[in-house]
This record gives C-alpha cells, sequence and structure tokens, in this order.
C-alpha cells in the first residue's frame, strides 16, 4: 500500500512539471488521497451475525397451466400412432421413444454416432429412409403432428 502511495506521489510531482492537464493531475490526486485516508487502512470487522432459523413456507400450490409448444400433447398420424401405440403424444415424448427404440435395438452407426440405420419400424415414420441423421429426427416427425388451434 505505502508503495502504491509512493508512485502516485511521484506521478503528481512529476505530473505537476510536466504541465499535465488538470483532469488527469485531479484524478491522480483523488486516487492518492483515497490510498492515503485513514479509513482505508483500518479494517473494520463485522460482527457476527445470529440468523434467526426460517420458518418454512407451505408449498404453494400452483394453478394448472396448461402445456405449450413441444409440450402440448396433439394427435399424430396413423404411423407414428402405429409406432408410438397411442393416437396423442406430445413431441418430447414422442422423440424420447423414438430414441429408446434406436439405443434398444441398437440402430447407432458405431463409427458415427450422429447417424441412425432405419429398420423397417422406423422406415415407416421417416418416409422409407436408409439412414437418418441424428438432427433429422425432429424434421422427419413434423408432417406426423397433426396442427391443432
Amino acid at each position: 500500500m505505502f508503495r502504491l502511495y509512493k508512485g502516485f506521489k511521484e506521478l503528481l510531482a512529476s505530473s505537476a512539471t510536466a504541465a499535465v492537464p488538470s483532469t488527469a493531475a485531479k484524478f491522480y490526486a483523488a486516487a492518492a488521497a483515497k490510498t492515503a485516508s485513514p479509513k482505508v487502512a483500518q479494517k473494520t470487522r463485522k460482527k457476527p451475525t445470529t440468523s434467526k432459523p426460517k420458518t418454512k413456507k407451505p408449498a404453494a400450490l400452483r394453478s394448472e397451466t396448461r402445456p405449450t409448444g413441444i409440450s402440448k400433447v396433439t394427435p399424430v398420424s396413423p404411423a407414428l400412432g402405429q409406432f408410438l401405440g397411442a393416437q396423442q403424444a406430445s413431441r418430447t415424448e414422442a422423440v424420447k421413444q423414438i430414441w429408446s427404440y434406436i439405443k434398444s435395438q441398437n440402430l447407432q452407426n458405431p463409427n458415427n454416432r450422429k447417424e441412425i440405420f432405419c429398420d423397417e419400424k422406423l422406415k415407416t415414420i421417416f418416409n422409407g429412409k436408409e439412414k437418418v441423421g441424428f438432427l433429422e429426427i425432429g424434421k422427419m416427425l413434423t408432417p406426423h403432428f397433426v396442427k391443432t388451434t
């Protein structure tokens, strides 16, 4: 801290002789004054606080909200309905079930994990394609969900 003060003192002395603009001199003077102030040198200790035990409030019941977007349950096409075993599903649930099927049947390409080999059951959903990229799954499911308002 003392070295810092010496540095400011030297800067102030050199700025007075070099005719530095007054705003810079004011800045350095203010900084030197702050470091030299007795308040900064003294550290105030915080008093230990004794906190009162918090009383737990009962959890507020949330009002029932309708799912929207990809979590909304909508009617699906007959092909997807047959695969899922239900005539209505949300997009998230459909993707989860498709991925669980892919992993259980070991249909992921071991060399390129982003690629999925389609068996007969998946070909009905993915327009008869032999291979599908994992990013394409969401796009390929779009026509299977009936748009409702």
